[in-house]
């Protein structure tokens, strides 16, 4: 469902147990790395919503926020909800190509215009970009695998529910997940507080996916600091131990891993009480960060970062209610 305000189009739309609800379309000139939801965005969506929905939601529904940034081209307008979502692929000087705008969901069209452009001048011995025709990895032989759910579930003695999970998440690479599951039956326990993501996917996202630290499982490569009541917490010190025995974190690592993850939480939840923007990103950033590429005990302290510049973007919060405030 999705219904337009004065500033946005609002979406609700089913997310595995929950709903999805948002956005708003506001202007962001503060950190890029962190933008942050506040209070006053939650309760604009919650405002919203409930306009439209038989029983309404209050902040206590609410389990998860998050927020991001549009790349939105330069326009006539000022206002960003006016402004185009989609993209330009430029040569701006030679062997440099450019591509600007667009969105995740058109990731794969802007990828092929990137490589076209890029190969343009090529005299022909380029073939044709077939993207149109390769299927994602995890998607070629789909059907077959949910038809056979109930059987893989039965093999595997994983609940047939688990292997939808896993089928929706992975697709046909759900298989090489299972194996995990096949090799050590503990990894099909669910995780505390996350109950709809089991020991397992936190391994594969450490040694097929390219996590390095705990907030990639929690908050990246699963959705369980947004989905799962407690934001992860519960679930944080378990993952750890999972990701230490796949990469070799040693115990001062893990702790440290789990200590990190556990301020983004709580400077998350506080960014979200606060009324403007000032206040919400100012609180944000008093989580550090890791910083990629250098020891695991160094971090960025977030005031650090760049404070933003001119041109900055719609910002985008969404909100995850709990899926028992069903709108009619």
């Amino acid at each position: 469902m999705f219904l337009r305000t004065e500033k946005s189009v609002l979406f609700v739309i089913p997310w595995g147990r929950h709903w999805l609800v948002g956005t708003t379309d506001t202007d962001w000139y503060l950190d890029k790395a962190h933008p942050a939801a506040t209070a006053a965005d939650i309760d604009y969506i919650l405002e919203h919503v409930n306009k439209v929905l038989a029983v309404p939601l209050t902040r206590e529904d609410v389990e998860g926020v998050y927020a991001g940034l549009r790349p939105l081209l330069a326009g006539e307008s000022d206002q960003t909800s006016k402004l185009s979502r989609e993209h330009v692929v430029a040569h701006t000087v030679p062997g440099l190509v450019v591509v600007a705008g667009g969105k995740w969901t058109t990731y794969r069209v802007m990828g092929k215009d990137a490589i076209d452009e890029a190969v343009a001048a090529m005299d022909g011995r380029i073939p044709e970009s077939t993207t149109e025709d390769i299927p994602l990895l995890g998607a070629e032989g789909y059907p077959a695998a949910w038809n056979r759910r109930a059987r893989t579930a039965r093999s595997c003695n994983v609940h047939k529910v688990r292997i939808e999970h896993l089928l929706n998440r992975y697709g046909t690479l759900a298989t090489e997940v299972l194996q995990l599951v096949e090799q050590d039956p503990a990894l099909a326990e669910p995780l505390p507080g996350a109950d709809d993501y089991i020991g397992a996917e936190v391994v594969y996202a450490a040694s097929h996916e390219g996590a390095l630290h705990l907030e990639d499982v929690l908050a990246r490569r699963t959705r369980i600091s947004i989905e799962a009541w407690d934001r992860g917490e519960s679930a944080a010190p378990v993952a750890a131990k999972l990701m230490a025995d796949v990469l070799g974190w040693d115990q001062e690592t893990t702790e440290h891993e789990v200590a990190n993850y556990l301020k983004r939480v709580a400077a998350e939840r506080e960014s979200q009480l606060q009324p403007d923007d000032e206040s919400a990103d100012r609180v944000r950033l008093e989580a550090p960060d890791i910083a990629f590429g250098f020891d695991e005990d160094d971090v960025v302290v977030g005031g650090g970062r760049s404070d933003g510049a001119e041109g900055a973007k719609a910002s985008d919060e969404q909100v995850i209610g709990e899926k028992t405030s069903e709108p009619e």
